[in-house]
């Protein structure tokens, strides 16, 4: 959270604590009174003003401030104790972007943004700045941001990156130790998979979560820092197209089960030629959905 909107926030619950102390219809004393009581300026009670004002607490006229309604403690702003994880961030501006509400080359509102994911501006700058490598969003000339949007050519064009990606990983856990860690992961996975395939009838919503923890373990054996950046981008919206498309949802995602139990099954023969084909019709399937998922929402 800025500073800024810290002291805000403190000041006016300052001035919350000190109108719970008056009665209702007393008089509220002077912008300067109140920016001693609560130690800002008088800019930042005026923002203070108007919220108790907005919020029914005083009527408010000019210099005349009377008190309407005695404040309590649940009328206190929050205080965060810290800043939203730029991980937590990504994964809400992805999701708010994913899921459509905005058609693509509009104008992005810092301040608009900022408000609602609840972070400082700067920090939602650097992490615009951050996301415009991704394609996703660009600088506008005249300032500002644009959101360039989820397109059918950014699809394509993330699919075959992402296939890449995968298929070198693949490489490199067929080459792993036998004690690296992926080959516990991945016989829970094999689990994880065979139980939910047995009440997919009733559970096929549960893929999507799994789907992405399937591919995190795979691409985990990279220890790439450029790898691990793009893929974080890659695994969020590959996440989330599975909660786009809802037609054939069940065929579909027991179909990747089988999809990725073979892969699972070649990486643990250490059949490096199988694993790879097994990755390869997978991810094709996967570009497929995306795809169709895009038609659905009239993005394609």
């Amino acid at each position: 959270m800025a500073r800024s909107d810290t002291r805000y926030r403190e000041a006016y619950n300052r001035i919350l604590d000190y109108c719970s102390t008056l009665a209702v219809g007393t008089p509220l004393p002077a912008e300067s009174a109140l920016s001693e009581i609560a130690g800002v300026s008088r800019t930042v009670i005026r923002r203070c003003l108007a919220r108790l004002d907005e919020n029914g607490f005083i009527a408010w006229d000019g210099r005349e401030k009377h008190l309407l309604a005695i404040p309590g403690k649940a009328d206190r702003i929050s205080l965060p104790d810290a800043h939203a994880s730029p991980d937590d961030l990504e994964r809400r501006f992805l999701d708010w972007v994913l899921r459509f509400d905005v058609p693509a080359n509009t104008p992005l509102s810092v301040a608009e943004l900022a408000r609602n994911f609840d972070v400082p501006q700067h920090e939602l700058k650097e992490f615009l700045a951050g996301l415009s490598r991704f394609g996703l969003v660009a600088r506008r000339k005249q300032g500002g941001w644009m959101l360039l949007g989820f397109t059918r050519e950014f699809a394509v064009e993330l699919s075959d990156f992402r296939s890449v990606l995968e298929l070198n990983a693949i490489g490199h856990v067929v080459d792993a130790p036998v004690d690296h860690p992926v080959w516990a992961r991945l016989a829970q996975l094999r689990d994880e998979h065979i139980a939910l395939k047995a009440r997919i009838e009733h559970d096929f919503h549960a893929f999507s979560e799994l789907d992405e923890s399937f591919h995190e373990a795979i691409n985990s054996v990279v220890r790439n820092r450029f790898v691990a950046e793009f893929q974080k981008v890659i695994s969020l919206i590959f996440h989330y197209h599975y909660l786009w498309d809802k037609t054939h949802e069940k065929d579909r995602n027991e179909a990747a089960i089988d999809e990725h139990l073979a892969i699972i099954n070649a990486l643990e023969a250490r059949d490096g030629a199988a694993a790879r084909a097994a990755a390869q019709h997978h991810l094709r399937t996967s570009k497929t959905t995306l795809l169709s998922s895009l038609r659905a929402h009239d993005l394609a």
